[in-house]
């Protein structure tokens, strides 16, 4: 599995494997977004063919990459089975992940995914 070229800023965080073993690359793009509620947070990053990144690939990148993100709490992409208006966010000062309301205002970082 050959790490995908990066564009200017863009940051590898690494291949994941699905349950069907099919498999991707994540690469972490180069600029947050402004708080926002999820659904705008989501529309901006498919505006740029991007994705917010999964409950995993957040606390990798909150292991490996602390230091490329501000102090505060980033959206998933991740819908939580309690209803639709909940979604999951990485907290980048304690490490934790819980789920809140989609209409907060949180930051976001949005990725891009390559297919292996």
């Amino acid at each position: 599995m050959n790490q995908p070229e990066l564009n200017e800023g863009e940051i590898y965080i690494g291949g994941f494997i699905h349950a069907d073993g099919t498999g991707h690359h994540t690469i972490l793009l180069p600029s947050d977004y402004d708080p926002a509620p999820w659904k705008t947070q989501m529309e901006r990053a498919a505006a740029e063919n991007s994705d917010l990144p999964t409950r995993a690939e957040l606390v990798i990148m909150y292991e490996q990459f602390p230091n490329e993100f501000q102090e505060t709490w980033y959206w998933s992409n991740t819908t939580d089975s309690d209803g639709d208006q909940w979604a999951w966010f990485q907290d980048f000062i304690t490490g934790n992940q819980i789920n809140t309301t989609k209409f907060r205002e949180l930051r976001a970082r949005a990725v891009r995914r390559v297919l292996f």
